[in-house]
Parts: structure tokens; C-alpha cells; sequence
């Protein structure tokens, strides 16, 4: 029997290994611009990434299990706030990146230092809040830093993730 495109339904479940596989890639491009490029990532971006991570962890558990309606609206609800998560921390980067260089907040000792210097809650204060060098744009593409296409994904996957609740199996 031959498998045609009107037979295809996109599930929750294939929607969400499908959100999944787009955080896999948006981590893939931040692996390979800081090993391959050699840019290095700020607070703000490895805290975007963790965002990314979350957010794919939990399409990932939404999209390898059987759920009934609820529990595809809690995945969703959970998904969704990971991605709004990242998309402000998104927005925070941004921000830093457009204010005028006397604004520019300092720049602070490494993260590897941070993390053994200091007590838990100052690391995730800087990565939160970051420094100097978040304000730096290395890349652009189509007039568009990084960061900008981070918030681009999230609002997608934010997105995605809602739709699901109207998604019935």
C-alpha cells in the first residue's frame, strides 16, 4: 500500500520529534560557530542554549510517548514556556547589543572562572543579566544577529508547541 500525503497526519507526537530535531540543529550551530569559527559564546548565549536544550528535552518526552489529550496539553504548556524562557533571554541580548557604548554594562571575568570562584546564585545572576561582551556581534545574517535568529527559533517552537493543543490525534 502506498503511503501519499493525504494518508499522513502529523500527530502531536511527530510535531513535537520534529521540534525536538530543531533544537538538535539550533545546538549543532551554536557547536559549530564556537568550534569551528572560533566565536566564542557569552552568559547569554550558552544561558540561550540551555533554553534550546530544555525546550528539545521536553518535545523530545512529547514526542516519544503515547499522551492522551491532557497530557499533550501539558507538554505543550511546558514547551512553550521553555521557549518564551529563551525567547527573553533573547530579548535581554538583544537589548544589551543596541544600547550605546557608554551603556554597554562591563565586561566580567570568564564563565570557567565565575563557576569556580563564586557562590551559584552570582553565576546565574551574570548569565542572566551578562556582560560586556554579550553586547559584541559577531555575525549577522541578513542583517540579523544571532541572538535575533535565537528569538526567531524560540517564537517558532513557542508556537509549535501551542498549536499542539489543538492538535487532536
Amino acid at each position: 500500500m502506498a503511503v501519499t500525503l493525504n494518508n499522513l497526519k502529523l500527530t502531536p507526537r511527530i510535531w513535537f520529534l520534529l521540534g525536538s530535531l530543531g533544537c538538535i540543529f539550533l545546538l549543532s550551530m551554536g557547536a559549530y560557530f564556537q568550534f569551528q569559527e572560533g566565536l566564542e559564546p557569552c552568559p547569554l548565549c550558552i544561558t540561550q542554549r540551555i533554553a534550546i536544550f530544555s525546550t528539545g528535552l521536553i518535545f523530545a518526552v512529547g514526542g516519544m510517548t503515547h499522551h492522551p489529550r491532557k497530557k499533550v496539553i501539558i507538554v505543550s504548556i511546558l514547551g512553550a514556556l521553555s521557549a518564551l524562557t529563551g525567547g527573553s533571554i533573547s530579548i535581554r541580548h538583544l537589548w544589551i547589543q543596541h544600547l550605546p557604548p557608554e551603556k554597554v554594562p562591563e565586561c566580567g571575568p570568564s564563565l570557567d572562572y565565575v563557576l569556580n570562584n563564586f557562590p551559584l546564585l552570582d553565576t546565574i545572576k551574570l548569565m542572566l543579566s551578562g556582560t560586556g561582551d554579550c553586547a559584541k556581534v559577531d555575525w549577522t545574517l541578513l542583517g540579523l544577529s544571532m541572538p535575533a535568529w535565537t528569538l526567531l527559533a524560540f517564537f517558532m517552537l513557542a508556537t509549535l508547541s501551542v498549536l499542539q493543543i489543538w492538535n487532536h490525534d
